[in-house]
């Protein structure tokens, strides 16, 4: 008889204690996504941390499911609070929009090259297979140049804006198949080398092309990599059509990668439905978050973005096929 009368005890101090803890985790997801709703992340931690916000969006649901199994009701409203607001900032991305008729063609590549390691042969292969018209290369060495040019880049893209580094990532350049312009003096990069060149595409004004990449937001750097975001040029209303493309270090949940679009920047991997396909890192472990990006200004929009691999480098190419009106 005290055998049963314990066991409903028994059951009841395990439903309380289930309860407390759902509590505990409704109030951790609900702080995380105010920090990100708030754009509160700051520091070495939770600044790479937001970047995991889509797996923190699938991680609320089996926290829901056992907050309804607990019968915490606080919890349970929480935690569908948190996964509606997750929800909200993230499903879009994968969704895509509607692009407008018209536009003349801009197939703009850009791909991080991991301090020259990146295949040279595939990169060009990449450029004769999706007719590139504009490449933007991040991590360019002086031998990857090379090895880049024996590839035959020289023949697709003969027009070249570029500061190449005997080693390491600071190098960068722009390739392209119309005459090139460099340009000077529109933002102060922070970082690594950010070229500007305005490329002659046919059948109207020509178009600004930036190359970018801020160094990544490890301990020492983090400052200097919100900076480096913060000072890009914002989205221009006149002047000619301004595209940014290349390594950002920075995800679509950072708060100052948001600030740059509010300025008028359209992701082009968002805008077609593959704002959650991750480009980063591609080395011990699948790629986990999408920091390689490509914005346009109101003026271009993108119809079709890619994604592809390229042998020893630590990123994922990302192709656009854009349309400038």
């Amino acid at each position: 008889m005290e055998e049963v009368a314990g066991q409903p005890v028994r059951v009841r101090s395990r439903r309380a204690r289930a309860a407390r803890l759902s509590v505990v985790v409704a109030v951790v997801f609900a702080a995380g996504t105010a920090m990100r709703l708030g754009g509160l992340e700051a520091g070495v931690l939770l600044v790479p941390l937001v970047s995991f916000t889509p797996y923190y969006g699938l991680a609320a649901l089996p926290a829901l499911a056992f907050a309804v199994r607990s019968g915490s009701r606080a919890a349970v409203a929480v935690l569908l609070a948190v996964c509606v607001c997750l929800a909200w900032l993230v499903v879009p991305r994968a969704v895509a929009g509607e692009a407008p008729d018209g536009g003349r063609p801009l197939r703009l590549l850009t791909a991080n090259l991991n301090g020259g390691r990146g295949d040279a042969q595939v990169v060009v292969d990449l450029v004769r297979k999706l007719d590139v018209d504009v490449f933007s290369v991040q991590e360019l060495t002086w031998a990857a140049r090379d090895r880049l040019t024996a590839a035959g880049l020289r023949e697709l893209l003969p027009y070249e804006v570029s500061q190449p580094m005997s080693r390491g990532p600071e190098g960068s350049g722009i390739f392209a198949r119309h005459p090139l312009r460099e340009r000077s003096g529109l933002f102060r990069p922070v970082g690594h080398h950010m070229p500007v060149a305005r490329v002659a595409l046919p059948g109207g004004a020509p178009v600004e092309v930036v190359v970018v990449h801020p160094v990544a937001p490890v301990p020492p750097t983090v400052d200097e990599w919100e900076a480096g975001i913060a000072t890009l040029p914002p989205a221009p209303a006149d002047g000619p059509p301004r595209v940014l493309a290349g390594d950002f270090n920075a995800t679509l949940d950072h708060a100052v990668f948001r600030r740059l679009l509010d300025t008028g920047y359209t992701d082009a991997a968002a805008a077609t439905g593959r704002g959650l396909t991750p480009t980063w890192p591609m080395r011990l472990l699948p790629p986990l978050v999408s920091i390689d990006h490509v914005l346009t200004d109101a003026r271009a929009w993108a119809v079709a973005t890619q994604i592809h691999d390229i042998p020893g480098s630590d990123h994922r190419a990302l192709f656009a096929d854009l349309r400038v009106q």
